[in-house]
């Protein structure tokens, strides 16, 4: 991941020194087909736990490389038969039929931007702007690529290097010392990333500003939030391009600090079980709001939350009239406070009529003052992003792809486990449940995952998993379905008597109107599981999470972060200056608090 912009003292001391010439400074860290010599005293940033992030990225890149080409020939194909036919008289006074093309800005069908030259004789030819192409002109140029944080430059050395169909990759920095790493690992890697990587030092926001449309992939890869960037970075995206932006301040997006959200992503979040999904849908959110704002849109091809953060990648494409379809894409969530019911409530609805379309606001509200199941309170979050998260063509592409480039992705075993659970994902269905939460809610044994999917399955209704949470169940099923079903189960399972206050009481004391069938349905099992996929892999090693941002000094305190090998090797190099805080009497306080971290949940920004 890459530096922050402003990202505090460390970093601006770090950027006014010049990193050291001793080889025995650097190790040597290859991943994939790149390799970058890191500094021993974290000058520059590098997250090996990002590896997954990587490898996704550079099979999405490559997906995307192949869809733009075949749209790029539909388009062309289309275009070829929508041309009329003209005289040899005519045809001699201008390009050919074959040769024309109409401009991309006045496209709104969302397909890739076609980067052909002008001719100087269109004008006498149509009304309409139009660009006359030759043989060769009519090949699609390279993709070019901006990572607008690049820290060491890992990340696009890996571009240029294994995605073969990549023109350039402009990679850029606001740190000094990240910019000196970077183009030392593009010479490091030989001629063929020194043909195609360049790196500049400057603000990633002006670049992206003062480069509108030019980028047919930019990647944004902060340390911590992204919503700085989103701005300028849906601006520089290219018409039918692709945005991939991680966010890493999970505890912000999780609900841990619900204004600072609101500030950051405009939207409000719950700490629901599906908090983690949620937080994909507020960054979605997001970004459609900032690329309403140009009269663009975004189409989620595949969204992720792995490890510590969410990561998602979104297509953009300009048109006026797609940008009113919004508003029908956005969602408030209605979360009971006493059980695990919730709610969606649409911010508009459209109207028919006479061949036309009318935008309405949405019906409302959904939901009563007190919760029908439970006689609860809701808390009200969102808006959030309530249209589908992923496009399942493209999933199975990339999957696809992952598996016939096995030995070309370092982290194969995680993305391929990711991508298998997130092609078995209802993509209609917002949010999820957790069966365990349900159970605790009434406070009764647990029917096992086959049984309870078997219940909903036979009552009419669809359920599938998430990639999000191993127990987390997403269904089209009404929550007073899911109810009955879990009364059922309690009646054929009794529980103790609860406090009659209590919101599991409350649901236990209505009779069911629907009889429950737990039989086991042919559709229980996904294929994944049939065929005993692995979907959900342990963390590879302890203390595997999010590191420190570069520039800052490891401490002790570190330890639950980092692992005590880190501590270890930086006591070597600092040394000298551990000496001299001991001397002048500024070492760490032993009994200060230490802030602990859990290796899942992400560090918040500092």
């Amino acid at each position: 991941m890459g530096d922050e912009v402003g990202g505090g003292e460390e970093m601006k001391q770090n950027s006014n020194t010049t990193m050291s010439t001793d080889p025995n400074d650097y190790t040597i860290i290859k991943e994939g087909e790149a390799e970058i010599l890191m500094h021993a005293n974290n000058e520059v940033f590098y997250n090996k736990t990002q590896v997954n992030n990587r490898d996704l990225s550079i099979a999405v890149l490559r997906t995307f490389i192949s869809k733009r080409k075949e749209e790029h020939e539909a388009m062309l194909s289309k275009k070829k038969k929508r041309v009329p036919k003209v005289s040899s008289g005519e045809a001699s006074n201008g390009p050919s039929q074959q040769e024309i093309t109409t401009q991309n800005g006045d496209k709104s069908n969302g397909k890739c931007e076609e980067h052909v030259e002008p001719s100087k004789e269109s004008g006498n030819v149509l009304e309409e702007p139009i660009r006359a192409t030759d043989g060769k002109g009519r090949e699609l140029k390279p993709a070019r690529v901006l990572e607008a944080l690049a820290a060491s430059g890992l990340r696009s050395i890996r571009y240029a290097r294994e995605v073969e169909e990549i023109g350039q990759v402009v990679a850029l920095d606001n740190d000094k010392a990240s910019v000196e790493a970077c183009r030392r690992n593009i010479k490091f890697n030989g001629s063929v990333t020194t043909a195609k990587v360049e790196s500049h030092l400057t603000d990633a926001r002006v670049f992206m500003l003062s480069h509108p449309k030019e980028f047919d992939v930019v990647d944004l890869d902060p340390y911590g939030s992204p919503s700085v960037f989103l701005d300028s970075a849906v601006q520089s995206v290219a018409d039918g391009g692709i945005l991939m932006c991680t966010a890493t301040d999970m505890a912000v997006l999780c609900g841990g600090n619900g204004e600072v959200c609101y500030s950051k992503y405009g939207s409000y979040p719950l700490r629901g079980k599906y908090c983690h999904e949620m937080a994909l849908r507020i960054v979605l959110a997001c970004i459609e709001s900032h690329a309403n704002r140009y009269k663009r849109y975004i189409v989620p091809v595949l969204s992720v939350q792995m490890d510590f953060y969410v990561r998602v990648f979104v297509r953009i494409f300009t048109s006026a009239s797609e940008m009113k379809n919004t508003p029908l894409k956005l969602s408030y969530v209605y979360q009971c406070v006493g059980c695990d019911s919730f709610h969606l409530q649409s911010l508009a609805r459209t109207v028919s009529k006479n061949n036309s379309v009318r935008y309405l606001p949405g019906f409302g509200p959904v939901v009563p003052q007190e919760c029908t199941d439970c006689g609860k309170k809701f808390n009200m979050g969102g808006p959030i992003w309530s249209a589908p998260i992923h496009d399942q063509e493209w999933v199975t592409s990339i999957l696809e792809n992952v598996q016939s480039l096995k030995e070309r992705y370092p982290a194969y075993d995680r993305i391929s486990a990711v991508l298998t659970t997130v092609s078995e994902e209802l993509p209609d269905v917002p949010l999820f449940l957790s069966l365990h939460n349900l159970c605790g809610t009434l406070k009764c044994t647990s029917p096992s995952a086959v049984m309870f999917r078997s219940a909903v399955l036979n009552a009419g209704y669809r359920i599938s998993g998430t990639h999000v949470n191993p127990l987390g169940l997403k269904s089209d099923a009404p929550m007073d379905v899911i109810w009955d079903i879990m009364r059922c189960w309690v009646k054929n399972h009794p529980v103790k008597a609860q406090p009659a206050d209590q919101s599991g009481t409350v649901i236990l004391a209505k009779e069911p109107t629907l009889q429950a069938n737990f039989a086991r349905a042919v559709a229980s099992l996904s294929k994944a599981q049939a065929k005993k996929v692995a979907r959900f892999l342990p963390n590879p090693e302890r203390h595997w999470g999010p590191k420190l941002r570069a520039g800052r000094t490891i401490t002790s305190k570190h330890v639950s972060l980092l692992g005590p090998k880190a501590l270890n090797g930086s006591n070597k190099d600092q040394e000298g200056s551990n000496s001299n805080q001991e001397g002048t009497g500024e070492e760490e306080p032993e009994l200060k608090r230490q802030k602990t971290e859990d290796p899942t949940i992400p560090m918040s920004e500092s």
